[in-house]
């Protein structure tokens, strides 16, 4: 079976590169494109990949656009942040041959944060759904998208490197994104929250994050995720509840 490798690209001049060298073992390389203003195509096409694009309306709908566009048996999703390994190239090849019953595959992500590799927090194994059969999955939510797959599912042993939040600038910005697509979704489900609700859904999350998910194993580097995170799911409630 082959695979073809799709990444989806806006501004991604500083990833490209180094990206589609780690998706060098793929018998096909796409460059599915939001009409990037600086050098991505160009990079892309020095790199010997092939470049289409589609405007950008939501991440599952530019998932689905690439399944739709791309003639492939196996497909396998990677942001431009994201680095294939040599062990996850020979995995997929080994789960992509022959017979298997399995449909679509999981992939664990080792997150780098900051600049450093984070094990807790839930931020590992953080399995994504990114190895597909094309004509057997599609993508749902405009954020944090879901897979719905018509047939079995299995897990890889071998994580994507993903460079995760650069700086907290860059986690700032992401996450007033992420805030606003989450308040949105409440609000359509109807969620009405009280006037104590952010307070106590941050003690929970923070709890959640370094307690139960054990962000603590990460020592102050933990801590500090977990409490931005728990700060920010405490902006999520008080702008639902405005």
């Amino acid at each position: 079976m082959s695979v073809t490798a799709i990444v989806l690209t806006l501004n991604e001049e500083q990833h490209i590169a180094d990206c589609l060298a780690s998706l060098a073992w793929a018998d096909r390389r796409v460059v599915f494109d939001s009409f990037s203003t600086d050098g991505t195509v160009a990079l892309a096409r020095q790199a010997g990949a092939e470049v289409l694009q589609h405007p950008f309306e939501n991440f599952a709908a530019q998932r689905n656009a690439a399944l739709d566009r791309v003639e492939a048996e196996w497909v396998f999703f990677v942001d431009a942040d994201e680095r294939a390994t040599p062990a996850l190239a020979e995995e997929i090849r080994r789960v992509t041959s022959g017979d298997r019953a399995e449909v679509a595959w999981w992939v664990p992500r080792h997150n780098y944060i900051f600049g450093r590799l984070t094990l807790g927090a839930g931020w590992y194994p953080d399995y994504q759904m990114r190895l597909v059969r094309r004509d057997r999955a599609r993508w749902e939510r405009p954020v944090h998208e879901v897979a719905v797959v018509d047939g079995p599912e299995g897990y890889l042993r071998h994580p994507l490197i993903h460079y995760n939040y650069t700086d907290l600038e860059d986690f700032i910005a992401r996450q007033r994104r992420y805030t606003a697509y989450d308040v949105e979704i409440l609000r359509r489900q109807g969620v009405r929250p009280r006037f104590y609700t952010p307070y106590t859904q941050a003690v929970r999350h923070f709890w959640w994050r370094f307690v139960t998910l054990r962000g603590l194993r990460d020592g102050l580097h933990g801590l500090r995720l977990s409490l931005l995170m728990a700060y920010y799911e405490m902006v999520k409630y008080r702008s639902l509840r405005r």
